[in-house]
């Protein structure tokens, strides 16, 4: 049968254990002077090496040719102790061995002595796995075991292990096997195997590795079951990652605000079973690299990744801030903790996303100060220019031909909060107004926009033949319009999520408690989408409008928007 790597290279000497030299100088100190405890407790995270030394040491006091506190794994007792023919090592999982019957019967299987070697080993793992009664039963028997008994007690979680059994012990703390130690010990694996392994592939297994060698080796032999030669693409594709190429993408789309590449990348990577809570997680570690390039003079010690690797990430983080990786950082962690909590993770991802691309988005208390630093950057940085020659006090009459253009534009830009009471009303003044006084197209004072109606509907004709629907009822058919959005529009649809819609007097209308969302679908180019999208569900163009917050009154405007624009219209600022 074939046996597993980390089973096959398993250490059967202290010499062989990589990375907790504190623990193994120790250990072997104790055997050379015959100071034996009579427990110990071994802690640290999976992976480490708890089970490998506590068998190592069980093996060692046992040996009857101990060299330097080595066993010798030639003598009678090593090798019985290896095959399984004595049985002076037990080893008890206490996940599934936790009740107090069980340590009742260790207790009594404790008193006799051994049959062949010096001592009676209990390896006891995952030992805060043991019930309140079953950690009462051991206690006496921990503090005053017979002369032939050791008990070696293996945790990751020691903070759940009473005090009173902590007190009883001889504790050591395995250490997260550090990457470059790691990377040797892999490239050593793979010789003896026969394998290929790129170095940067080596150091990419010992990043997802996490400090975990048993980790890091199952990684290796997944690779070496698809290929001998190992490089950092194959590793990539079987860990599941997105790579270091798409999280580089992913940041130069957020420096670039531009949220609709980012959406598309994310779909790509959706569509090719990538796991996006694992995404979110290299999203962090990415975000944390810039954090440590823009803190820490000697970066390069605290960053694992190849030199090619390290001199991207630099120049990939000069295009932020440290407050925009701060924020991005927070907003990731956030996101993580919403996926594990069981939240759609692919909308969770665009989510974040757009709302790193699209600041004014994020209605949440860090996006607002991320905001306001950015503006206080701007002032305090920014170089003023010369004033420019001051307007006219009367706005010139346009030229006939311009005027259908911006009727054009105010209708397709200026996007509808809807109320259908005043409706008709609202309409007939409007046009009354401007075919009265054409100066009122345009606003008197450049500076200051023109006042917005409260409502403002899109003036798209229906087809002669059409027959829109009349009077309020529900659309039933949300779920097909999104699929249709999804397609077409990635930034739209991670909006439009959560929303519905419904008809009225003969308006199709989008129901949201999003506050933002009328900022959002605005823009031409979505509301185009959303126009397209309801004449191939319901085969008649209708009105697009917005049902209004019913905690508002009216739309209100940003004025924190409005405050960075105006500082960016006199003052020379890149924003960026």
């Amino acid at each position: 049968m074939y046996q597993v790597l980390y089973r096959k290279y398993r250490p059967k000497n202290f010499s062989d254990v990589y990375g907790q030299d504190h623990v193994i100088s120790t250990l072997k100190n104790e055997i050379k002077e015959d100071r034996i405890s009579h427990a110990y407790l071994f802690t640290g995270s999976r992976g480490t090496g708890k089970t490998t030394c506590a068998k190592i040491l069980a093996k060692a006091v046992n040996c009857e040719n101990s060299d330097n506190g080595e066993p010798c794994n030639e003598c009678e007792v090593c090798r019985g102790l290896d095959g399984g023919t004595i049985y002076d090592v037990v080893e008890i999982d206490a996940a599934s061995n936790n009740g107090v019957d069980n340590i009742r019967d260790l207790r009594e299987e404790a008193n006799y002595t051994p049959s062949r070697g010096r001592y009676r080993v209990y390896i006891i793992d995952e030992v805060h796995m043991l019930s309140t009664g079953a950690f009462n039963a051991l206690l006496k028997t921990l503090e005053e075991p017979p002369a032939h008994v050791i008990f070696i007690l293996a945790t990751t979680e020691v903070h759940k292990l009473p005090a009173t059994i902590l007190s009883r012990c001889q504790r050591f703390d395995f250490k997260r096997i550090q990457p470059e130690t790691m990377a040797v010990r892999l490239n050593e694996v793979a010789e003896l195997e026969g394998m290929s392994l790129d170095p940067d592939a080596a150091v990419l297994i010992a990043r997802i590795a996490d400090g975990a060698l048993r980790d890091g080796l199952s990684i290796l032999d997944q690779c070496g079951s698809r290929s001998k030669n190992i490089d950092s693409a194959l590793v990539s594709q079987v860990a599941g990652l997105a790579g270091r190429e798409v999280l580089y993408r992913l940041t130069d789309c957020v420096s670039r605000k531009n949220s609709s590449s980012a959406m598309e990348i994310i779909s790509e990577l959706y569509q090719n079973s990538y796991d996006m809570e694992r995404l979110c997680v290299e999203m962090i570690n990415h975000f944390r690299n810039f954090l440590i390039v823009k803190t820490v003079k000697k970066s390069r010690e605290l960053i694992v990744c190849t030199d090619d690797e390290y001199n991207s990430t630099v120049e990939s983080a000069k295009q932020f801030t440290l407050e925009n990786v701060i924020f991005g950082l927070d907003l990731f962690q956030n996101t993580l903790t919403s996926i594990k909590a069981g939240a759609n993770s692919r909308i969770e991802m665009e989510m974040s996303f757009i709302k790193l691309c699209e600041p004014k988005l994020d209605a949440s208390q860090d996006a607002l100060l991320e905001r306001i630093s950015q503006l206080e950057r701007a002032v305090r940085n920014g170089v003023p220019v010369q004033a420019s020659a001051p307007s006219p006090a009367v706005t010139p009459v346009p030229k006939a031909e311009n005027l259908h253009e911006v009727k054009i534009a105010e209708e397709t830009t200026t996007f509808p909060v809807f109320n259908a009471a005043d409706d008709d009303k609202l309409f007939k003044k409007t046009e009354q107004k401007k075919e009265e006084t054409p100066q009122n197209i345009l606003p008197q004072n450049p500076s200051e926009p023109a006042p917005q109606p409260e409502i403002t509907p899109d003036f798209n004709e229906p087809a002669p033949n059409s027959q829109p629907v009349s009077g309020v009822s529900e659309f039933e058919h949300w779920a097909e319009f999104l699929d249709i959005i999804h397609k077409t529009d990635i930034a739209l649809f991670g909006v439009l999520s959560g929303a519905g819609a419904h008809f009225d007097s003969g308006r199709f209308v989008i129901d949201s408690t999003n506050p933002t969302i009328k900022q959002f679908i605005q823009i031409p180019t979505h509301l185009k989408a959303i126009k397209q999208a309801v004449l191939e569900v319901t085969g008649q163009p209708y009105k697009i409008a917005v049902s209004k917050p019913k905690a508002q009154s009216q739309q209100k405007r940003d004025l924190l928007e409005d405050l960075i624009n105006q500082a960016q219209n006199n003052v020379k600022i890149n924003f960026e």
